[in-house]
């Protein structure tokens, strides 16, 4: 039950990422800006639980109250919708400083399950991590394109909908490409095993 009510914050905040750019679609035309900015603090403080031992979180709290802030102020509804931006701009640095201070990302979750990882597997986790990378530079420059210049639908289209249709593509071929290296590598490591038996006979 503790463990529930810890994973409770994370996931409202999911819960809030995913419907963000539908309610800032719906509320478009019916609401003040200013009033739909209440939705991107709403974002903002379900952060606050991890402010203490995320400083990945202290930034991006910073970055959405900033953006709130001026949307308030301006009455204006460009600042709600670079909040996509700032996601991806967040997830970059993240995955982008794991690699210069490994372990990356990517390793760190997958030695989550299996600690002792091979050589191979940390070098192909940086290659993911990388990957991940080049996905959030792509994913927010398209953020950043509907923001300035396409239509609210659209972007909410794109925001809401597309980019976690491209995420969900990414991870199944992320998922078939690491089941194919973990067969190739047991095959090899299974064939210089039958060398050294062949050697030892």
């Amino acid at each position: 039950m503790q463990n529930f009510w810890r994973l409770v914050p994370t996931a409202v905040s999911v819960l809030v990422t995913l419907l963000y750019p539908l309610a800032i679609w719906l509320g478009h035309g019916h609401a003040e800006p200013r009033l739909l900015a209440l939705l991107l603090v709403l974002a903002a403080a379900t952060r606050l639980p991890t402010l203490k031992i995320n400083r990945a979180s202290r930034w991006w709290l910073a970055g959405a109250l900033l953006l709130a802030g001026i949307a308030i102020w301006n009455n204006a509804l460009l600042p709600l919708k670079l909040y996509p931006v700032l996601v991806n701009l967040g997830m970059l640095a993240l995955f982008s400083y794991s690699l210069y201070v490994p372990p990356s990302i990517i390793e760190r979750m997958a030695r989550l399950s299996d600690p002792a990882l091979p050589a191979y597997a940390v070098a192909y986790t940086r290659r993911v991590t990388q990957v991940w990378c080049g996905f959030f530079v792509l994913n927010g420059g398209l953020a950043l394109a509907t923001a300035l210049w396409a239509s609210a639908a659209l972007w909410s289209l794109y925001n809401g909908v597309v980019a976690y249709v491209l995420m969900g593509c990414l991870f199944a071929g992320e998922y078939l490409v690491r089941i194919l290296v973990r067969r190739r590598h047991s095959r090899l490591d299974a064939q210089a095993s039958l060398r050294q038996d062949g050697q030892h006979v």
